[in-house]
């Protein structure tokens, strides 16, 4: 707590307002665990990155990126749950959703962290294949269709070739939205920030956290989320740097949704012993959730705003 608090002190001595920060604010429930995926079922998989919505039935989707499968390539492909309540535990398994498909210009077994929002009537997921953003659209909010460029193939922008650009999760703020994700070009990782009005066209991108007490490795600024919290107008960026028993997710706090530090710790806030995490508001709650530490499955918690103590 030596280092929270140290880290804490000039954002309360300099703010007028109190700095909240998050907290985990129930027990823990276990909705997916380790699939079956058949012929590519293996000991050593592992669910991962996931994103969670709910579908136009009103039910409730989760789909991971099972790491470490014998579905050939980079190992990796989309496995889908479904539940009921937000609040039930153990979500039905549903099986594989989607896997790579080279003829698309996609890596062979490089699918990686999908994001779904809804637009309108509409939902739209972003994802990885290993090298590039893709998109893929869908009515009903459980299956969905590649959306293809003029050339025939599934990529819509990276940051090079080699630099596993990933983790991308989009949040609507005004008349842009703003599409966060991750990449390390020379082996540094950063989190990076492109925005668009439309979906299709998107800006130049922008580092918008990397370094600091985090690190600078590859795999130092994963699964970047942002949220707004409303009440104060703060935004707040969830960045990961471990996975598994020793999990890390640093929690950085900005009035610029386009600055939580470069280099430094100066909007650094907290620290979280989860990884990989995704906040869903639900009829008037906040609920967070991650990768198990064993790294088997996913939970969900409530979640909370409470000053800094």
């Amino acid at each position: 707590m030596k280092t929270l608090a140290c880290l804490l002190v000039p954002l309360l001595a300099a703010a007028a307002e109190p700095v909240l920060i998050p907290r985990v604010a129930s027990p823990w429930w276990q909705v997916a665990g380790d699939p079956n995926l058949g012929p590519y079922t293996t000991a050593g998989q592992q669910p991962v990155d996931f994103a969670l919505w709910q579908a136009a039935d009103g039910s409730w989707q989760l789909w991971s990126c099972i790491r470490g499968t014998a579905c050939g390539g980079k190992t990796r492909l989309f496995h889908r749950w479904q539940g009921a309540r937000l609040t039930d535990r153990a979500w039905q398994p549903m099986g594989i959703a989607m896997q790579a498909d080279p003829a698309f210009g996609e890596t062979e077994g490089g699918l990686q962290a999908p994001h779904v929002i809804r637009v309108g009537a509409e939902y739209i997921m972003f994802y990885g294949d290993w090298e590039n953003i893709c998109m893929a659209r869908g009515a009903d909010g459980k299956t969905f269709a590649r959306q293809l460029r003029a050339n025939g193939r599934a990529g819509i922008f990276n940051e090079g070739p080699g630099n596993n650009t990933r983790d991308i999760m989009v949040l609507r703020i005004g008349e842009l939205y703003h599409g966060y994700y991750t990449a390390y070009p020379n082996r540094l990782g950063a989190d990076y920030l492109r925005t668009s009005r439309d979906l299709v066209n998107w800006s130049a991108s922008k580092v918008v956290a990397s370094g600091g007490s985090a690190g600078a490795g590859p795999f130092s600024a994963e699964c970047p989320f942002v949220f707004h919290h409303q009440p104060t107008g703060y935004f707040y960026l969830f960045r990961t740097q471990r996975y598994g028993e020793n999990a890390q997710t640093s929690v950085y706090r900005s009035q610029d949704p386009a600055d939580f530090g470069v280099n430094d710790d100066r909007y650094l806030v907290c620290r979280l012993p989860i990884a990989a995490p995704e906040i869903v508001e639900h009829e008037g709650a906040l609920y967070i959730a991650a990768l198990l530490p064993s790294l088997k499955g996913i939970q969900i918690a409530r979640l909370e705003w409470k000053p800094a103590t």
